[in-house]
């Protein structure tokens, strides 16, 4: 996960997860966004929620970043992005939610259970 995990503030804390999930996952896939391929999406809810989103390639975790306006647009409305990296610790408010954590693409898909 080094260096291909980025953060993303300014969601819309009206909407439910999932669908700000849905659109994150749209805005961060476009080429044009400087997106690409997305290996984990997680949104943190809160009052202060974000999202955490883990790239395939650290390429475009890198352009991600270089991007300066991010905007997700939903329903007419438009939210600016504030997109960091993701530094080593999470702050004590996103720990404290950490367990309510909202896995929206699994890394790896889940293995069927073995035969007895």
């Amino acid at each position: 996960m080094a260096g291909r995990t980025v953060r993303v503030r300014g969601l819309p804390a009206d909407l439910p997860p999932d669908r700000v999930a849905d659109k994150l996952t749209i805005h961060f896939l476009r080429s044009r966004n400087g997106g690409g391929e997305i290996a984990d999406l997680r949104v943190l809810p809160g009052p202060r929620g974000c999202a955490l989103i883990t790239f395939e390639a650290l390429e475009v975790a890198q352009r991600i970043l270089k991007a300066k306006n991010h905007v997700l647009s939903i329903g007419g409305k438009k939210y600016p992005l504030e997109v960091t990296a993701l530094g080593e610790e999470l702050s004590p408010d996103e720990v404290g939610s950490s367990r309510w954590l909202l896995p929206v693409r699994p890394r790896q898909p889940q293995l069927p259970p073995r035969p007895a």
